[in-house]
């Protein structure tokens, strides 16, 4: 089965092409289909994810899963929350997307550590949304949730990761995201929480069993 991603996020292709081959899922980032991103102008997680994976099903004309996350802060009312990526205003545009997207981080931690500047409060999650449609129109859109608690530092550590991550600690690891290697994040992350609750879901509402599985059935 082909799922189109209402993604261009490399890292993000990659971590849940991953996640979901047991099913035989074969994972297809909307821009290599010539589909452009969709507007995201709610106010939600779950309403931006739906938006995004209708918009990516209407043009590619089949199933789409989208993803919308970010980081929630306690003490800063669930901000930056859907508008964690623009967090701060970046007035130096840089040329590539990757080189642009480094700048906002370094921006939107900056901001961040700014606001919480003499707040005893440091509590925070991730939260990631996935949310996957068999059509445009399908009345039962699959949603799963997935939330990574920990505290936000007044200074980042770990060279790792992207966005908050060298912000977000998490005491039970004792390490921040940034300092965890690549097979320990994708275990614990937000968006691995939600992913496995997406195989589920899709194993039970669209009866899509692991390649095992489906071999010991025949």
């Amino acid at each position: 089965m082909r799922l189109v991603l209402a993604s261009n996020n490399p890292g993000k292709l990659a971590e849940l092409a991953t996640l979901f081959a047991p099913l035989g899922i074969e994972l297809v980032a909307q821009g290599a289909l010539a589909i452009e991103e969709a507007d995201e102008p709610h106010a939600t997680f779950l309403e931006n994810a739906l938006a995004k994976a209708r918009h990516a099903a209407r043009a590619a004309a089949g199933a789409a899963i989208a993803d919308d996350s970010g980081l929630c802060v306690d003490a800063l009312g669930g901000a930056p929350g859907v508008a964690s990526a623009h967090f701060a205003p970046v007035r130096r545009r840089v040329t590539d997307r990757e080189g642009h997207r480094r700048v906002q981080d370094v921006a939107n931690n900056a901001l961040l550590i700014d606001r919480l500047h003499d707040v005893a409060d440091r509590r925070a999650r991730f939260v990631s949304t996935l949310v996957a449609v068999r059509s445009a129109d399908d009345p039962e859109p699959l949603v799963a949730v997935g939330r990574w608690h920990g505290q936000v530092l007044d200074a980042p550590r770990g060279t790792g990761g992207f966005g908050y991550d060298p912000l977000f600690f998490l005491p039970e690891l004792g390490k921040t995201v940034a300092e965890l290697d690549a097979p320990s994040k994708n275990a614990h992350s937000h968006r691995a929480l939600a992913a496995r609750e997406m195989l589920r879901l899709l194993g039970e509402a669209w009866d899509l069993a692991p390649a095992a599985g489906r071999a010991a059935a025949r």
